[in-house]
């Protein structure tokens, strides 16, 4: 999924509330691109060293590197100044309320190099700005179904248009549990193995039910029967019912599916009259639960099945063993 570049004047909106920052010289730095997630503090840099200076992100300008340049004569605070910024650097923060020095102001404005200042320190904006970019970042995609919470637990609906999955995510929230998104599910990668789904801004809680038309769920059910994200847990893909076709009927087969490289436990459903889908849905969402708190009922049954299969064969044994004794007892 394509994203719109992140330009400083959107990271500018994003986050001018949120991390308190001051644009301290406005001008055509605004259209700089951001085209990193990582954050960089140049002490290095500004000491004159910039054999490993990662001038493409987002620089921190923090007490430290207020300090020393302070502690600089007027000469070399400028050369270090120059120097620094001739880079093309995204932009510059500074931390902690700092006074910024009129000369790297003047000298960022030449350069087209949007300077920040925010109250909060350098630990607290690193680790509000790293979420945000890295959110801004992470890989992402577009999925053709439905997310619904159901007990806790994210259930992604997939399968053919027309199949009903938006009528499944309906009954479920009728029966207390939550939207997350119908239609299209904008699916993020969090981590190695987290997958966040959420909707389209313009199309946010709407369900859209052939015959019906579009439906505002919050509006309708109220706000508990939302939510704006959701972890992806579990893909339930309903198929039309083929009574040629061999379905898993003891869940010993466990089957995955992959979005975005990570692997997800796979259901596949198949639809016909008269199947209540929301029930199993809840009992999908109940059994993935009983799996997270390390109870998996499939290999349960098969191990006392097995178990039940060794007694049967030890006691059959002791019978032949008795047998045999008695055929050979002639006294």
């Amino acid at each position: 999924m394509l994203r719109p570049a992140l330009t400083i004047a959107r990271f500018y909106k994003d986050n001018k509330q949120k991390l308190k920052l001051t644009l301290l010289n406005p001008g055509k730095g605004l259209e700089r691109r951001i085209t990193n997630s990582e954050l960089n503090r140049p002490g290095l840099a500004l000491s004159g060293f910039f054999d490993v200076f990662v001038y493409d992100r987002v620089q921190i300008l923090g007490n430290t590197e207020m300090r020393y340049l302070e502690s600089l004569e007027p000469e070399k605070q400028k050369e270090s100044i120059r120097k620094f910024l001739s880079f093309e650097i995204p932009c510059i923060i500074v931390t902690d309320n700092n006074e910024v020095p009129d000369y790297l102001l003047s000298v960022a404005k030449k350069r087209n190099i949007c300077v920040f200042k925010t109250v909060y320190s350098t630990t607290t904006l690193g680790h509000l700005l790293s979420d945000y970019l890295h959110h801004e970042f992470a890989p992402r995609t577009t999925v053709h179904g439905s997310l619904v919470d159901v007990y806790g637990i994210g259930l992604l609906f997939t399968g053919r248009s027309g199949i009903g999955k938006s009528e499944i995510a309906l009954d479920l929230v009728e029966r207390g549990h939550r939207l997350v998104a119908d239609d299209v599910v904008i699916i993020t990668k969090k981590s190695e193995e987290i997958l966040m789904g959420e909707g389209r801004e313009l199309a946010e809680h709407h369900l859209e039910i052939r015959g019906l038309g579009l439906i505002d769920i919050r509006s309708i059910f109220g706000i508990r029967a939302v939510r704006v994200h959701k972890r992806v847990e579990v893909v339930v893909q309903l198929v039309d019912f083929d009574p040629n076709a061999d379905y898993d009927r003891t869940g010993l087969d466990s089957h995955t599916t992959k979005i975005l490289e990570v692997e997800i436990p796979l259901v596949i459903l198949p639809i016909n009259p008269g199947k209540n889908i929301t029930v199993i849905a809840e009992t999908i969402a109940l059994n993935q639960l009983l799996k997270i708190y390390g109870h998996n009922t499939a290999d349960e049954f098969n191990r006392k099945l097995i178990e039940k299969m060794r007694q049967k064969e030890k006691q059959h044994l002791m019978e032949l063993k008795m047998r045999d004794f008695l055929d050979k007892d002639f006294e």
